[in-house]
């Protein structure tokens, strides 16, 4: 039976002294020593895991001040820090065995936005795409671009000197960057600005002696280095060193730019706190030509010619990504703009990109459309075709595709994944199509796998291998093929780390840079950090710290994972899948991308965050001796000793219990499933998490009452007005909220389904008599299938629906209400659901057999017959099929002439589950109302903070109201209440609850049309 699991990392002493200290020291920001909150810290986007001993979330300048001027206290000097953002990072830069100090949560302010002079003020922790939110009403944007911006932060771009798409005409970070304000190792403040070579040679160009001391220095060191430098540096677009000796110094020599040395420094130099920096205009015109080649060969040898055509951006993706972006979400919204070439199959993809003043943009896509066109002709350059769009949503769509590659690589099938080590490459674009087909041959050598995607325009691929870190033989490989392309890109006169930052690759510094500069670097680190504290073993050391304490080899994700058993981590695919890529830390309240996380901004209330915790989970099951997939199979322990077990969890610490909590803040929406490009399905191992951990503790009362729920409706609803008095009225509601822990309990329908239906002969359900009815009437039969929310809490919906049926010339019938499950499921009821979901699988299939078609209408309950269904039957579900509505009416619709244009418009906002399981979602609902003379106008908004029973928790209703509050309210409050659709009951329920009216369902909407 589940263990005590007390096993848990403590904290250094010297740390839990620094930290009680720091409590009690006017430092406001939050001090998280959770074991949880380590562990969701302890990865990145990388391949590594390193456990920090606590993590540290500031609020302010001011905050970081006090931390590090208590640090600088004697008794505290072995305490070491990592400053960490979006925690994107694919090389371990913002891991340590330290303190981890996390800007995102608080420091996230856009200080101040001045237009006339170009320039911004922004907090370390704001959000690229944040930002260009905030930019984007002034005709302004920062035009660094990455493929982690809806997560990434200035403070992290700032450190790692991040740049992307288009960077030879936007150039990277640094460049962008006009004043800094930084807190020193010290506690003192270090603002850096361009400073003239007069008043350096003058003037104290700081108060503060430590900063004044590292201005000179530094200026000194890289003016007497200069001709060393200039020779020793690739002349590279990407060229990161980490700290940037070269462009410290203009090329004159006049002015001098300290921020320069801290951009890329990847936190080992100072914490970057606030910065100023200079924004972009938006260009007025964008065009974007897709164009399609026989080899990805082709499409890499292409590029420089696109270069020559003065475009701004050229990238490109090979056909392993390009065809798993078809097998995603994501493909819905650009096939259109990526069509098939007949007769050809597309190996390699160049997306390129002109942007600027219409005519002059205008004129250049004209002028490579006759080149493509005239090679297109002639057979050459491997151009198989080409399509253009000027459209910005188009063009925006295309670069979340691309974006979401990084994570798509990470869906491939097997125990070997692509994974990032070696996959930011830079070389000269000239030289970028011989370096590939060398880097392609040393992969094939050791006979992997891989995808390619990247910058052509600035000789930059992204290339992920295909290794199993679980497998110590794979693990070694890494290491092997890590040296091996270092020395690849330093034959063709480039780097191994051009755009992702060196993080543990630091290793590689000596060979890079040669044993005279690299000792410079090593100096300046000791100038601005002597005792090695700041995020140290990354970059370089001082010399008096001894090597690197990381490297390529240092301790890994795998390594731990290692140590559960195979056929556990088969047995929980999504725990083990996630990649920690962290597109759940979309920072968009409008995207419906993990609930749980926006509104608490704890990373343990994240998909990344709850698999990493599963993870630990099993190995610390595994650990105890316990086979996690004999305990699914066994029975609970007594009642008795499972209330003792309850009893004792106040008092004795059990890993299982932060597991529980990171779980309970789970929505279960399923938005993770669709928006992941892994396809992490958190509500799943969610589940199975709750069945297991509730074999030795008692369940809330609450848990039963939503497991049981479409079984007591039934009996409820056959005397409403009564059941709804016993439980509408205040100390009814008063007793309910304070037992059982929850509140807004719906009253059931009056008058009830079957009283709406009486009369309606047709919808009488006889199983006999519809065997009976020729194959060649069923298709004007409908069966529609009840679920527990619309049929007893939403009658009038169901009866609109058979009316609609009625209306569009079908017959209705109404089969009798089978429960679902899906509650029981969320709650982790797993056995009980199974059992459900075979006899309406049962049932259904039965009724399947008679040929005719089954709706259904609440689209959560719906797609829980396909998903959940599927997970726990297996081939045991038979092949039964129910439609969502939509489907039906497209296909019914299809057949009919399109109305003309009434002149009336709709506004539809999708159920969560719904627009991330079934993307087509929203073109389906247009086209069904163009073809009635409706236009339906559709809104991307966040959760709306119900998800199914959450809302109803007592527990949960502070996060329910601020989720409404932070989309749906904001995002609705313009438009008419009467022409607002929405397809979920629970969003229905919640924009009652909080928005003061009950919106339609589109079915209800359509049955006004055809009236």
């Amino acid at each position: 039976m589940l263990p005590t699991l007390s096993h848990q990392h403590t904290l250094e002493p010297v740390y839990l002294s620094f930290l009680d200290a720091l409590a009690t020291s006017g430092f406001s920001g939050d001090i998280d020593k959770r074991y949880s909150a380590r562990l969701s810290q302890a990865t990145d986007n990388s391949i590594y895991q390193f456990l920090p001993q606590a993590v540290l979330y500031p609020k302010s300048t001011k905050d970081v001040q006090i931390m590090l001027q208590l640090a600088a206290k004697r008794e505290f000097v072995k305490v070491t820090f990592c400053a960490r953002g979006g925690g994107t990072g694919t090389n371990g830069q913002a891991l340590t065995h330290g303190l981890i100090v996390d800007v995102s949560r608080f420091m996230t302010r856009v200080l101040e936005v001045n237009v006339e002079e170009g320039w911004v003020r922004v907090e370390a922790g704001v959000i690229k795409d944040q930002l260009n939110d905030a930019l984007r009403p002034h005709g302004y944007f920062f035009s660094p671009d990455l493929s982690t911006s809806n997560r990434a932060t200035i403070g992290g771009m700032i450190n790692t000197d991040a740049s992307g798409a288009g960077s030879l005409v936007y150039g990277k970070t640094s460049d962008h960057v006009l004043e800094m304000s930084s807190v020193l190792i010290d506690g003192s403040i270090l603002e850096s600005q361009v400073k003239t070579a007069e008043s350096l040679k003058n003037t104290k160009v700081s108060s503060n002696p430590f900063a004044e001391r590292i201005y000179q220095e530094v200026s000194k060191v890289c003016k007497d280095k200069r001709a060393l430098i200039e020779t020793r540096f690739p002349k590279l677009n990407r060229f990161l060193t980490g700290y940037d000796l070269k462009n410290v110094w203009s090329d004159d020599l006049k002015e001098f730019d300290l921020s320069r040395i801290i951009s890329g420094s990847e936190g080992t130099l100072a914490f970057v706190t606030e910065a100023k920096l200079n924004i972009t205009k938006l260009p007025s015109q964008r065009m974007m030509v897709n164009i399609k080649y026989d080899s990805f060969e082709s499409a890499l040898r292409h590029a420089p010619s696109l270069v020559a055509a003065n475009a701004t951006v050229v990238e490109t993706v090979d056909s392993k990504v390009l065809n798993l972006a078809k097998s995603d979400i994501i493909w819905h919204s650009v096939s259109d703009q990526i069509t098939e070439v007949p007769g050809h199959s597309i190996e390699g993809l160049n997306m390129v990109e002109f942007a600027g003043e219409i005519d002059e943009v205008k004129a250049k896509v004209a002028s490579l459309e006759k080149v493509l066109s005239k090679q297109i002709k002639k057979q050459q350059a491997g151009v198989l075709g080409y399509q253009v769009t000027a459209d910005k949503q188009s063009i925006n769509r295309i670069y979340g595709m691309r974006k979401k590659a990084v994570g798509l690589l990470g869906a491939a099938k097997g125990q070997r994944k692509p994974i990032a080590f070696a996959e930011d490459t830079a070389v000269p674009p000239e030289k970028l199509a011989d370096f590939i087909m060398e880097f392609r041959a040393l992969l094939d050598s050791h006979e992997l796998q891989y995808g390619m995607f990247g910058h052509v325009d600035a000789g930059v691929l992204h290339v992920r291998p295909a290794l199993d870190m679980c497998d110590p033989n794979d693990e070694k490989l890494l290491k092997v093929v890590s040296d091996q392309v270092a020395a690849l890109t330093r034959k063709y006169g480039g780097l191994m780390w051009g755009e992702h930052g060196k993080g543990v690759r630091g290793e590689y510094g000596p060979d890079v840079f040669g044993d005279e500069l690299y000792g410079v670097l090593q100096d300046v680190k000791a100038l601005f950090d002597p005792h090695n504290r700041l995020n140290p073993g990354k970059l370089v050391a001082p010399k008096t710290a001894g090597d690197l304490i990381y490297n390529v080899d240092s301790i890994k994700r795998g390594t731990f994972d290692r140590e559960i058993p195979l056929k556990v981590r088969e047995a929980f695919p999504d725990v083990m899948d996630c990649n920690g890529n962290g597109l759940c830390f979309n920072y968009s309240p409008y995207s419906p991308m993990c609930p749980s996380f926006k509104v608490t901004d704890d990373r343990v209330q994240s998909p990344k965050g709850r698999a990493g915790l599963v993870r630990e989970w099993l190995r610390l099951l595994e650990a105890e001796g316990i086979d996690v997939n004999e305990l699914a199979k066994a029975k609970p322990v007594s009642m008795l000793q499972r209330a003792q077990n309850s009893f004792k969890a106040k008092s004795e610490y059990d890993y299982s219990h932060e597991v529980m909590e990171s779980m309970k803040g789970c929505l279960a929406c399923k938005a993770c499933v669709g928006q992941c490009p892994v396809k992490v399905d958190v509500p799943k191992f969610r589940a199975e998490f709750f069945n297991l951990y509730y074999k030795r503790y008692m369940r809330p009362a609450k848990d039963y009452l939503v497991g049981t729920i479409e079984d007591s409706v039934q009996v409820m609803a056959k005397i409403p007005r009564i059941t709804n008095f016993a439980s509408q009225n205040p100390v009814s509601q008063w007793v309910i909220k304070k037992a059982l822990g929850y509140i807004d309990a719906p009253a059931l329908s009056v008058p009830t389904l079957s009283q709406r239906l009486e009369g309606h002969s047709c919808c009488d359900y006889d199983l006999d008599a519809l065997k009976r009815i020729p194959d060649a009437d069923k298709h004007q039969y409908v069966l529609v299938v009840q679920d527990p929310f619309n049929t007893y809490y939403d009658s009038g919906l169901v009866y609109r629906t058979i009316q609609l049926i009625e209306k569009l010339g079908f017959k209705p019938v109404l089969l009798p209400f089978k429960p679902n499950g899906k509650a029981m499921h969320i709650k982790g009821f797993l056995d009980k659901f199974a059992k459900t979901a075979q006899s309406a699988s049962d049932f259904l299939n039965q009724v399947f057999a008679l040929g005719m078609p089954m709706i259904g209408i609440d689209p959560a309950m719906v797609l829980c017959y396909r998903d959940e269904y599927k997970h726990a039957l297996g081939d045991k579900r038979g092949d039964f099929e129910v439609k969502l509505a939509n489907e039906w009416l497209l296909e019914i619709f299809e057949q009919l002439p399109t109305r003309e244009p009434l002149g009336v418009t709709y506004t539809w906002v999708s159920h969560c589950t719904e627009s991330t399981a079934k993307p087509s979602t929203p073109k389906d609902w247009q086209t069904i109302f163009a073809r009635l003379g409706a236009e339906l106008n559709t809104v991307s908004l966040g959760c709306c903070g119900m998800a199914g029973t959450y809302g109803h928790e007592t527990a949960n209703i502070e996060n329910s109201k601020a989720l409404f509050d932070m989309s749906w309210k904001k995002g609705l409050e313009n438009y008419s209440p009467d022409k607002v659709l929405v397809s979920g009951y629970s969003c229905r329920s919640q924009m009652k609850r909080f928005g003061g009216y009950r919106p339609k369902h589109p079915l209800e909407a359509i049955l006004e049309l055809v009236k």
